[in-house]
């Protein structure tokens, strides 16, 4: 039988970028998994949490930990998301031992996107093909907090007709951050402009990213600016196909 993966689509997904968990559904399937969408998901939480409102913050963990309890494997198309569910539960928990075993039990089987491919499903090769220049945008916290660096570069060298460029500054932060870009606008508009700068040199057509937030954020800014070039999920350029 097929190893079942359950898909944690996350908020911004699900409301403003479902084309990425369709797409991140359709690479597992082909990599023969079985997928399913528990309907019931809500939020991991970090909205709340990153603003100082734990006890909000846990009522969301609460739910999302009776959620996905039996899941085999929780798969993530978001670095942020991911991290706040592998490490930041258990902060939350930190005076709730039963919760905090729930959690700790948790942390192994959850994966953001990439990781489960060049880690679980052990592949860099998906069969996709997607014939453009584009250059990649290192997300913070699957960079800073989980060491996601060479997965999804050796994933887009491994499609066929894709030329990836790298810009001067993939590691730089976007300046989105949730909440900071509302509270410090100016601030994260400057440093989206100096990505977008980054970006243009590098002649590429389109960004390339693991995390949706990042790419809204990107992508605003290159509208902004007149720019004809567009933002894709990770999951989207491995779901292509001539």
């Amino acid at each position: 039988m097929a190893q079942r993966v359950s898909l944690f689509v996350t908020c911004i997904g699900d409301q403003l970028f479902p084309k990425a968990g369709i797409a991140v559904a359709d690479v597992l399937e082909r990599l023969s998994y079985r997928v399913d969408f528990p309907e019931a998901q809500t939020c991991c939480g970090q909205p709340a949490f990153n603003s100082g409102f734990w006890d909000e913050a846990r009522k969301v963990a609460d739910h999302f930990l009776n959620v996905f309890d039996d899941a085999d494997y929780i798969v993530v198309p978001s670095g942020s998301c991911t991290s706040m569910v592998g490490h930041h539960f258990v902060d939350l928990y930190r005076d709730n031992p039963a919760q905090l075993a729930r959690a700790h039990a948790l942390e192994s089987r959850v994966w953001e996107f990439s990781k489960f491919l060049t880690e679980v499903a052990k592949v860099d090769d998906v069969g996709a093909s997607f014939p453009h220049k584009v250059t990649y945008h290192d997300s913070c916290h699957a960079l800073r907090e989980m060491g996601v660096k060479a997965g999804p570069r050796r994933l887009l060298k491994s499609v066929r007709g894709l030329e990836l460029v790298e810009m001067d500054t993939c590691e730089e932060c976007c300046g989105f951050g949730g909440t900071f870009s509302v509270k410090f606008d100016q601030v994260s508009g400057g440093m989206v402009r100096t990505k977008v700068n980054s970006v243009l040199a590098t002649g590429a057509e389109y960004v390339v990213s693991i995390d949706s937030s990042c790419l809204m954020q990107i992508q605003g800014a290159l509208l902004r600016a007149g720019s004809p070039v567009r933002t894709m999920h990770l999951a989207e350029v491995l779901a292509s196909r001539l």
